[in-house]
C-alpha cells in the first residue's frame, strides 16, 4: 500500500455540513449492516467487562472517525438502548451539523462553568432519532486540552455513565492532541478508525503504543473506506494491530 510522504490539508466537509448518517437515510443497507456489526462486536467485548462509555478516535484529522462514531452511536439507539452521544472533538466539531442543533452551549459550557451543581437538561438535546440525546461540543475554547484533560470531565463523564445505557464520544485525533490519552484511561474502552490509503502505518503503531501507555483499554480497529472484492467502499472490524507487512 503506498501512501503520500506529504501530508494533505485536513477536509472541512464534515465541519462544514456535518457527517452522513447512513444509518438512518439507508437503514437497510449493506453500508448499515456494517456498523451494525461493529456495534455487535463492542458487545462481545462487554462479555467481562461491562462497556458503557466508549470513545472513537484517529490518529489524524480526515480520518472518518466522526462519520463512524455517529453512525455506530445511531445504531445503539436503532437497538432500544438509552444513547448519550457527545461531541469532545471542541477544535473541529460536528455533531451540531450533523443533527442540525445548536451549538451556543454544550460540553465546554459544562466544563467552563464552576458551578457544583449542573442541571444536565439545560445542555443536551434531543437528536430526533428515539432513544438517542446529543450533548454538542460548545462553543470553541481557547483551552481545550485543559478542559478535555480535566478531572472535571472525568467526573462528568462517570456521572452520565450512570444515567444512560451507553455513551459515546467522538474524540481529537490522538497524535493531534495527546491529552485524548488522558481522557480515554477513564473510559471503558476506546475503537480506532484507520482510513485505507490515508493512514500511516507508523502513525497507528504510534497510536496503539501511546494509548497502552495511559492504559487505555483498545477494543479494536475501524477500517475507513476498505476496498473490497466488488470495488465498493465499506467498513471493516479488526481486533489488535501487528507491525508486519
Amino acid at each position: 500500500m503506498a501512501f503520500d510522504w506529504f501530508r494533505k490539508k485536513p477536509s472541512t466537509d464534515s465541519i462544514d455540513n456535518g457527517v452522513k448518517l447512513i444509518t438512518v437515510a439507508h437503514p437497510t443497507s449493506p453500508t448499515s449492516e456494517e456498523f451494525r456489526t461493529i456495534r455487535t462486536n463492542i458487545h462481545f467485548m462487554s462479555v467481562d467487562h461491562e462497556i458503557k462509555t466508549v470513545a472513537f478516535t484517529s490518529a489524524h484529522q480526515s480520518e472518518g472517525k466522526s462519520t463512524v462514531t455517529a453512525n455506530v452511536a445511531v445504531t445503539w439507539a436503532l437497538e432500544g438502548k438509552k444513547v448519550l452521544f457527545i461531541d469532545a472533538d471542541m477544535r473541529r466539531p460536528t455533531i451540531h451539523k450533523t443533527f442540525g442543533l445548536s451549538n451556543r452551549q454544550g460540553l465546554t459550557t459544562i466544563l467552563s462553568s464552576h458551578d457544583s451543581q449542573i442541571r444536565l437538561d439545560t445542555f443536551i438535546q434531543k437528536s430526533g432519532i428515539d432513544n438517542m440525546s446529543i450533548l454538542t461540543s460548545g462553543p470553541i475554547p481557547p483551552n481545550p486540552s485543559e478542559l478535555l484533560s480535566s478531572e472535571r470531565m472525568n467526573t462528568f463523564v462517570q456521572s452520565v455513565r450512570n444515567a444512560y445505557d451507553i455513551v459515546v464520544l467522538d474524540v481529537p485525533p490522538i497524535l493531534e492532541v495527546p491529552d485524548t490519552q488522558v481522557l480515554s484511561a477513564h473510559l471503558d474502552g476506546l475503537v480506532l478508525v484507520v482510513r485505507e490509503g490515508k493512514t500511516r502505518k507508523d502513525d497507528v503503531a504510534r497510536t496503539v503504543d501511546m494509548l497502552r501507555l495511559s492504559k487505555t483499554n483498545i477494543l479494536g480497529y475501524v477500517m475507513n473506506d476498505h476496498k473490497g472484492k466488488n470495488s465498493g467502499y465499506g467498513y471493516g472490524y479488526g481486533y489488535g494491530y501487528t507491525s508486519d507487512k
